[in-house]
């Protein structure tokens, strides 16, 4: 309370006017001081290896696993009168949220943000929001700076982390991002299957059937190695995952010919692929 002289909180009105005048450079002011407080504290708390966790593979290899998921919240807008003797209407909702994908959300107009987190310490990293679509590129490059600070003050090695990403970004552009950093995410660029190499594997049998406990549905799925994502070229290993289509519409993947595919894309070799 010291920001405001008092000892209790403002009133929301008077909390809510402040909020409206900060401007970005503070923001990120206070999001860096938090990611430095974070990283001090955990470092002095105990051990880096009980701080940090890790998932260790089949083959004994270990990774630090970083969520970076891109979630969006849809706002309804009623209708204003517009009448002759009334000021011009005024949403403030328009500073922070603008039209765009609402998925299945209800809703006219929409925010975007991007959320990093460790996966074993649920320890929170990092947000970044925007209105509408959002800049989801340009905050996944902000994300992958607070990556490498994490690594950076736990002595890790960029080799170790492994990014689990949202299905947003599963094209060609945006992996070509990731750098040097291994991956795992959903794709949506379905004109994978159409390569040569992929068609020559949807042909072959599966590598394995998987089927989960809440689902009767059993999917076949098959590991494509380095297959070009994109007009970028990037190489990664295309997995393929299939199960014959139902009369309801399927909300993921795309439907040829009675059949349900999904892509999988990761650079991580194929026995981690399987522990995943």
């Amino acid at each position: 309370m010291a920001l405001f002289e008092r000892e209790r909180l403002p009133a929301r009105s008077t909390f809510s006017r402040f909020l409206a005048a900060l401007t970005s450079e503070p923001v990120d002011a206070l999001r860096t001081l938090f990611l430095d407080d974070l990283l001090r504290c955990s470092r002095s708390n105990d051990s880096h290896e009980k701080q940090t966790g890790g998932l260790a593979d089949r083959v004994g290899n270990g990774w630090v696993v970083f969520d970076v998921d891109g979630t969006r919240e849809a706002a309804r807008q009623r209708a204003l009168p517009q009448t002759e003797d009334l000021p011009p209407a005024h949403r403030r909702l328009d500073e922070v949220c603008a039209p765009g994908y609402t998925g299945r959300k209800r809703g006219q107009v929409v925010r975007t943000r991007t959320v990093i987190s460790q996966a074993h310490s649920f320890q929170w990293l990092g947000s970044f929001g925007n209105k509408g679509n959002g800049r989801y590129r340009e905050e996944l490059r902000r994300g992958l700076t607070v990556i490498r600070s994490y690594l950076e003050a736990y002595h890790l090695s960029p080799a170790s982390a492994l990014l689990r990403l949202d299905g947003q970004y599963g094209t060609g552009a945006v992996l070509a991002d990731l750098a040097d950093f291994a991956f795992v995410t959903r794709g949506k660029d379905y004109t994978v299957l159409d390569h040569p190499l992929v068609q020559a594997r949807l042909h072959l049998p599966p590598d394995q059937f998987q089927q989960r406990p809440e689902s009767q549905i059993v999917r076949s799925l098959y590991g494509c190695p380095q297959v070009p994502v994109g007009s970028e070229g990037v190489s990664c290993r295309v997995v393929v995952a299939t199960h014959p289509a139902s009369k309801k519409k399927s909300p993921v993947g795309v439907t040829r010919a009675g059949v349900v595919y999904e892509l999988f894309f990761t650079k991580l070799p194929r026995a981690s692929v399987h522990r995943f």
